[in-house]
Formats: C-alpha cells, sequence, structure tokens
C-alpha cells in the first residue's frame, strides 16, 4: 500500500451528534484520508437507499435508508444494509482502506468488504449501556479476535482488553486546549441565555445518561439552593421526565462544539456528576481535560479514570454529601492552592493533543499496512502508573 488509504468507519454515534472522540479524531485522519463515515439506519417509506454527505473536510457521512423499524446495526437491519454494500462501495470508488469499528454490532458487514486491515477504537464498554443488545458481547469478541489492531480510550478499557488481542495499545482521549482556553477567566464573554442566571455556576457538559448521578444532582440542588446548576448536553435513553427539577438547575440541551467554551467561561465550578454503576467503570471522561484548559476547578466522583490520573488536581467526592462539601471547597478555594492546581492542569495539558494522539494512531496503522518510513514518536500517556509500566500502552 504505497499511497493514501481511506478510513470505513462503523459507528453507534451520527457525525453531527456530541463532538467527541471519533469526530476529533476521523477530522484530523481526514487531513490526510477519505473517512467514509457509515451511521446507523435510518426508517424511510421507499426503496432502501444510501444518503451521502459530503461535510467539506474530506468526510462524506453515509446513513443507510431502510423499511425496517427496529434500530442499530440488528441483524434485521444488516439484512438490508448487505443488499447495499455493492452501491457504497461502488459510489464511493472505495479500492484501498482500512475498517474502523466503533461499535461491534456492525462487524457482520466486514463480510461485504475487503480491508486491508481491521481496527477497533474502543471509546467504551457499551455492553454495560443501557438497551445494549444482547448481541454485542459475542460480536466484540470476534472482532477482538480479528482485529490487526486494538485502540482502547483510556487505562481503565485497555487494563480490560489487553490480554483479547495481540496488539492492543491505549490513547487515551486527549483536548483541543486552545479551543477551550477560550474560557479562562478573563477570556471569552459567556453565552446569552446563561448570562442572566446569578453567581455562582456550577456547571456539566455532555450527554446525560444513564451515567450521570441525577440523585446527586438533586441532593446538590437542594442542599445549596444559592447555586446554579448548569446542564448542558442531551438527554438521551433515560426520561426526561426522570430529571430533577429545581429552580437552580437549568437544562440546556445539546449544542455546538463552538458553543462549549461560552458556557464554561460562566462556571465557577466544573463537574463530573457521574453515578458509579456499570455503565461508568471503565469511562475516561474527555470533558476533564477540556475544563482544565479553560483552569477551572474540578469536582468529580470517584471514577477510576479520572481519580487515578488527576486524584491531585480533580476534587474526588463519593456520595452527594461529600460532592456538595468539595464543591464548596473548590469554589472558595485560596489563592495558593488555586495556582498549585493551574499548575498541575498545565502540566498535564502540555504533555498532550488531539493532534498529536492521531498522529500516534497513524504511525501504528502504518506499521501494520507495512508502509516505509512511518514516523514513530515518543508520546507518554497520562494515565495511571499500572498502564504506563506496559510497552504497548501509548498515548500523547
Amino acid at each position: 500500500m504505497n499511497k493514501p488509504f481511506d478510513f470505513v468507519v462503523f459507528s453507534h454515534l451520527r457525525w453531527d451528534f456530541v463532538f467527541q472522540r471519533p469526530q476529533h479524531l476521523l477530522s484530523r485522519f481526514a487531513r490526510q484520508h477519505r473517512v467514509i463515515f457509515v451511521e446507523e439506519p435510518m426508517i424511510t417509506q421507499g426503496k432502501p437507499h444510501w444518503e451521502f454527505r459530503d461535510t467539506g473536510t474530506n468526510v462524506i457521512v453515509c446513513r443507510p435508508h431502510t423499511t425496517i423499524e427496529q434500530g442499530g446495526f440488528n441483524d434485521t437491519q444488516l439484512s438490508e444494509i448487505h443488499r447495499l454494500m455493492p452501491d457504497l462501495i461502488g459510489k464511493l470508488d472505495l479500492r484501498n482502506y482500512v475498517a474502523w469499528f466503533y461499535t461491534p454490532m456492525a462487524l457482520p458487514l466486514l463480510n461485504d468488504l475487503a480491508p486491508s486491515a481491521v481496527i477497533y477504537d474502543c471509546m467504551d464498554e457499551l455492553s454495560a449501556f443501557l438497551g445494549a443488545p444482547k448481541e454485542l458481547l459475542d460480536r466484540e469478541e470476534r472482532l477482538l479476535k480479528i482485529a490487526d489492531l486494538v485502540f482502547t480510550g483510556g487505562p481503565s478499557l485497555y487494563r480490560a482488553k489487553q490480554h483479547r488481542n495481540p496488539s492492543v495499545f491505549c490513547f487515551p482521549s486527549s483536548v483541543d486546549a486552545k479551543h477551550y482556553a477560550k474560557a479562562k477567566p478573563g477570556g471569552t464573554g459567556q453565552a446569552e441565555d446563561q448570562a442572566g442566571l446569578p453567581a455562582p455556576r456550577l456547571g456539566y457538559f455532555g450527554v446525560i445518561d444513564e451515567r450521570i448521578d441525577l440523585t446527586l444532582i438533586d441532593k446538590l440542588a437542594r442542599t445549596r439552593p444559592e447555586w446554579q446548576i448548569c446542564m448542558v448536553g442531551p438527554v438521551v435513553k433515560i426520561d426526561r421526565g426522570s430529571l430533577p427539577s429545581a429552580a437552580n438547575i437549568t437544562y440546556f440541551g445539546q449544542r455546538e462544539y463552538a458553543q462549549l467554551p461560552s458556557y464554561l467561561a460562566g462556571w465557577d465550578v466544573c463537574m463530573l456528576p457521574f453515578a458509579l454503576n456499570k455503565s461508568t467503570k471503565f469511562i475516561s471522561p474527555t470533558k476533564t481535560l477540556e475544563y482544565m484548559a479553560a483552569e477551572r476547578m474540578i469536582v468529580s466522583t470517584p471514577i477510576t479514570d479520572v481519580a487515578e490520573p488527576y486524584g491531585k488536581i480533580v476534587y474526588i467526592a463519593s456520595g452527594a454529601e461529600e460532592f456538595v462539601a468539595a464543591c464548596d471547597r473548590a469554589m472558595n478555594v485560596d489563592a495558593a492552592e488555586r495556582a498549585e492546581r493551574v499548575t498541575a492542569m498545565q502540566d498535564v495539558l502540555s504533555k498532550t493533543s488531539w493532534d498529536n494522539t492521531a498522529k500516534g494512531m497513524l504511525n501504528q496503522i502504518s506499521k501494520v499496512l507495512g508502509i516505509s518510513g512511518a514516523e514513530t514518536a515518543a508520546m507518554p500517556l497520562v494515565a495511571s502508573a499500572s498502564a504506563v509500566s506496559d510497552r504497548r500502552v501509548l498515548g500523547d
């Protein structure tokens, strides 16, 4: 393979959903390679077909439209998508490509392809999520057996997958520090729909689903009614009626990636209010570093991939009472401690970037494909000591 190759990506997340790991990585790959981003199907009343959308950034979003009402890459849908695959291959002139999976549920579609390599970017333990298909674990087991490369989104996932494939590498999610630095104190103005809320404000941005500790949020709001709780992000998989309701909680809904710093700029404390359940056991929240780039004090529940590497930077609290107390401490931190934590944040950020993460992944792919002259960069992993000790743990 001596010419630029394409990426054919199968994702459970839509390209226009929350801008996160897939979008960060693939938009960077697209600077050198065409990215074919295959989404889950949509229902059509007409003839099954592909919807192609050129994003203008060398990423082509491909959405299958079928008559099947059941969503996702389930077996019934796959039978329809199989019939559409020759059209995808022909219209996009797919010849020289690697297959990249975010969801093992799409694995049967590999039978319609002839990739030069198979890659699994395991960004979450999807089998632990609410509504996970029963077939997911079996398909992941098969994907782990045949994948030429497996990347994991954090050290917890790495430890869970490292013995299930000979080529597992830990590439933790990184940060666009320049983007979120706009929210540093004295930086960008804050969002208009938030500006009218009184201070102090505690905020969270990201998906609001079964991973969020709603009981904690409710307790926080009721214990400190003078605090404004700002929740920015889409509500998915859970009933909106289950969300805590109080005069000092505001749900802003999903916002564009470009808008996030303007919300962050108005927060006194940033929150990682995750529940401790099976769906959060292996998460490595991207927003941890994004909050750091804004130099805000951060309070988190004891999520492993936050507590282990960043326990001296982030205030860690178990349970609602401890979380309220930690928010109090973070809000009233003295100048010396704030400066110490900000210096530690800057040190973390100096060792990571999405550009370097993408570059490190491309280096590994080049080795698998036998591309000569692949540049190999030494990129230390900001993670737990136990993960760093393994030679196959890479990162930026």
